[in-house]
């Protein structure tokens, strides 16, 4: 630090950087960004220093400097590696499955950005498989507000946070048991009625039903669809001949 050599300052940080003695390395870095600006040294000098703070794990400034190389070496040889980089930070400051989802959410819109930038790059596996894990961890997130309206017996809420799911997430493996519970939070929603209501909620629970039938005809989950079917006609049938009686006596 006290050298007035900056070639022998460099030479040091570039030793600290690989012996991983990144906080070290950094702090030269830093130092001398003004002496090698504009110089030939200066891309190298600044593409190790966003990596300093990536493996000291700051990933906001780190997403900030991979983004500035990109502004500052736009044609650099390491362009498409930095920008890389730059999306995986986003990912990297993923919170629990509990907490705020934003950067989920732009994680999975910047390493699509770049498949779409790099299509021939050998990252696009990488890219695509953290696109998919941002998806299931969404998924998840929601699967709890989901599960969360059953528990306190906001049926119809319910139903519509699980009707979500299965549309934003097709291709889910778990896709015909949301559609069970779409069935189920429906026939408790019929259920728990006034009276005047229950002929066309229960009605909704055959829809319902006949749709998962449609959907996943193979599903484990068909028969207690089936038979929560079966119930909501039961109910259909019975407040129709209530209906009836009442009708002819008048």
């Amino acid at each position: 630090m006290k050298s007035k050599d900056v070639e022998y300052k460099l030479t040091m940080a570039d030793k600290f950087y690989e012996e991983k003695n990144y906080r070290q390395a950094q702090v030269l870095y830093e130092e001398l960004y003004p002496v090698f600006k504009g110089t030939d040294k200066f891309e190298m000098l600044y593409y190790k220093d966003a990596y300093c703070f990536y493996y000291l794990k700051n990933y906001t400034d780190a997403e900030n400097f991979f983004k500035g190389f990109l502004e500052v070496f736009p044609n650099s040889t390491k362009a498409e590696e930095v920008d890389f980089m730059h999306a995986l930070c986003f990912y990297k400051q993923v919170p629990k499955v509990d907490l705020d989802q934003t950067n989920t959410a732009k994680s999975i819109g910047v390493m699509q950005t770049f498949i779409n930038t790099h299509p021939g790059s050998t990252r696009i596996a990488e890219a695509t498989s953290i696109i998919d894990k941002c998806r299931e961890r969404l998924e998840a997130k929601e699967l709890r507000a989901a599960d969360l309206y059953y528990k306190v017996g906001q049926y119809r809420a319910a139903a519509i946070t699980y009707e979500s799911l299965l549309n934003n997430y097709p291709e889910s493996k778990a896709g015909d048991r949301y559609k069970l519970n779409i069935v189920k939070s429906y026939y408790r929603f019929a259920k728990l009625s006034i009276q005047e209501k229950q002929a066309e909620r229960y009605e909704k629970v055959v829809s319902e039903y006949q749709d998962f039938a449609d959907r996943f005809p193979e599903s484990a989950y068909l028969a207690e669809a089936k038979e929560l079917s079966n119930l909501s006609q039961n109910v259909i049938k019975e407040i129709q001949y209530e209906q009836n009686k009442t009708t002819t006596k008048l």
